[in-house]
């Protein structure tokens, strides 16, 4: 049973089309650790809703398209029902649920204020391919240049407070909103920790990172986010 005790969590699951893994990801996410698992739906064909729901999850539907807007989703209905953590975490199994504490135990101790899942060291054969390694790698490169701080990996499994989410404004509606959380939190001076942890080949058809089309396109919004908001006061 989830502690009392400690602040209340949400796990935020954005998914799509997500049939073959969404009731795997739900279920592993470890129940004393978390009070709401959320999954925004991006209009599947599939069942995902209904698998989901079967699994415990709250499911909504987000109405604005983009990985972006399915995060900010998400964060409303977690807040509207008094999450004070959030954690997110892909709907593919790529991300591993059970490393949960890994990622919420410094935002827990309070020694972090953004904790984000490192996929490199612990990674699958196959999991991460080159172009996505490539394409971390230029993004690491550019955040270490213009915003002086290095990080290892920009991947989707972290957690945060939500308060501290609020005050960074977010607005990318699409691929560009994991790294604009991170060069924003980098420059309110937040604490931020990189947590390694297993990396697994995702379940079903991949959409973004196994597709040319979903690579540039998830490129070309993280290196546009990175140099814009290095223009940014």
């Amino acid at each position: 049973m989830p502690d009392e005790s400690r602040p209340r969590v949400a796990a935020i699951i954005p998914a799509w089309n997500e049939a073959g893994a969404i009731g795997l990801v739900v279920a592993a996410l470890p129940r004393d650790l978390v009070d709401l698992r959320i999954v925004v739906d991006g209009g599947s064909t599939d069942g995902t809703d209904t698998i989901a729901r079967a699994a415990g999850a709250t499911v909504i539907r987000q109405g604005r398209p983009g990985y972006g807007a399915a995060c900010a989703a998400g964060v409303r209905a977690a807040r509207a029902d008094g999450a004070a953590i959030l954690v997110f975490l892909d709907g593919d199994y790529a991300d591993d649920p059970t490393d949960l504490p890994l990622i919420l135990g410094p935002i827990l101790a309070d020694t972090a204020d953004l904790v984000i899942g490192s996929r490199l060291d612990r990674r699958d054969r196959g999991a991460l391919p080159p172009h996505q390694r490539a394409g971390n790698l230029v993004a690491t490169t550019l955040i270490a240049l213009l915003y002086r701080r290095r990080l290892r990996d920009i991947g989707s499994f972290r957690a945060i407070r939500a308060d501290k989410l609020a005050a960074l404004g977010m607005a990318h509606p699409t691929y560009g909103w994991p790294v604009e959380m991170v060069v924003k939190a980098v420059k309110r001076g937040y604490r931020i920790e990189e947590a390694p942890i297993h990396y697994h080949r995702r379940i079903g058809q991949a959409k973004v990172g196994g597709t040319l089309r979903g690579s540039l396109l998830a490129g070309y919004h993280m290196l546009h986010t990175i140099l814009r908001y290095a223009r940014h006061d």
